[in-house]
């Protein structure tokens, strides 16, 4: 939902807009604009999902800072994950400090306070959540901030929040969003167990959030041939049996789960127009089928209907 834009906006009162949104949403209590009044440009869209909140904040550039004092005064235990998308930007907390590129993960927490900034045209993708929900004690998390950058679970959760950015404006607040926000919070708990807290807690988290963090990774390669429940439970460092065991506890397979995303994603693709130059075995391969025909048979045992008529009802629908 667009919360701001200061295009739309007399040029006078866009940065006080801008602070007005920053105090309200983010708690933000001192605003330092890069350019004048004049070229200031901001946009800012929020959605609230279920018990988290997603932010796509954009424009020139910008520092921003969240005092302790503020920190104190508003009691908002929650933390913040940040990706930063453009940008040259620089985050601090407490004493830690560090530069951002584009694609840069950071975690807020929000009673210690931070500094944030870009430089030039930047813009952050982030969410917030209550720390209630990551039932990981404040001291893991505080210890996690200065090296979380190091973790290998930040792919997987920077690859989730693009999903939930793509997908906001559909959600409904129906049982979906629930399991989102459950397996958004499994991932920043799993992201802050990964590089903090002593050698139980790790083990604990890595158990309890494996699936979430299975089927993350099943996402982020899925149109890769060579996806197999094998490299799936070396990556995970566990066997392919514990995997089939976790899988079918929680009432699916593994294998089917990858084919049905594939072909929803094939299928996709061949209604889109901007794919229509593509052949149908090149959509296919490109999610990971290897064999047309194997393709073409998958697709119509699932959907009803061949490849070629699907892209021709696409085409006419």
């Amino acid at each position: 939902m667009l919360v701001l834009d200061t295009n739309d906006l007399p040029r006078g009162d866009r940065i006080a807009a801008y602070r007005a949104v920053a105090m309200d949403e983010g708690g933000i209590d001192a605003v330092e604009e890069e350019q004048p009044e004049e070229t200031v440009w901001r946009r800012v869209e929020v959605w609230g999902i279920g018990s988290l909140t997603l932010f796509d904040s954009r424009g020139t550039g910008i520092g921003i800072t969240r005092s302790l004092r503020q920190a104190r005064r508003d009691a908002l235990e929650a933390v913040a994950v940040v990706l930063h998308v453009r940008g040259d930007g620089a985050f601090a907390s407490s004493d830690h400090q560090r530069r951002l590129a584009p694609h840069s993960l950071s975690l807020l927490h929000m009673p210690d306070g931070y500094a944030y900034s870009w430089s030039g045209t930047g813009g952050t993708l982030a969410f917030m959540l209550d720390t209630a929900g990551l039932t990981v004690p404040t001291d893991t998390v505080r210890a996690s901030v200065p090296l979380l950058h190091h973790s290998p679970v930040g792919t997987l959760l920077v690859n989730h929040l693009h999903g939930l950015h793509t997908i906001a404006d559909r959600l409904t607040g129906g049982p979906e969003t629930e399991a989102l926000v459950n397996a958004t919070t499994e991932l920043t708990r799993a992201w802050i167990a990964s590089v903090a807290g002593d050698d139980r807690t790790r083990r604990r988290t890595a158990q309890e959030t494996l699936l979430t963090r299975v089927l993350a990774y099943v996402r982020l390669h899925l149109r890769e041939p060579d996806l197999t429940p094998q490299r799936v439970a070396r990556v995970h460092n566990t066997s392919v049996r514990t995997l089939y065991r976790l899988c079918g506890s929680s009432g699916f397979s593994l294998e089917q789960w990858i084919i049905r995303r594939r072909l929803e994603g094939a299928r996709n693709d061949l209604a889109a127009p901007v794919h229509r130059h593509r052949t149908i075995e090149s959509i296919g391969r490109s999610w990971g089928f290897t064999n047309a025909a194997h393709f073409s048979r998958r697709f119509s045992r699932t959907f009803g209907v061949t490849p070629s008529q699907w892209r021709r009802i696409s085409r006419t629908g």
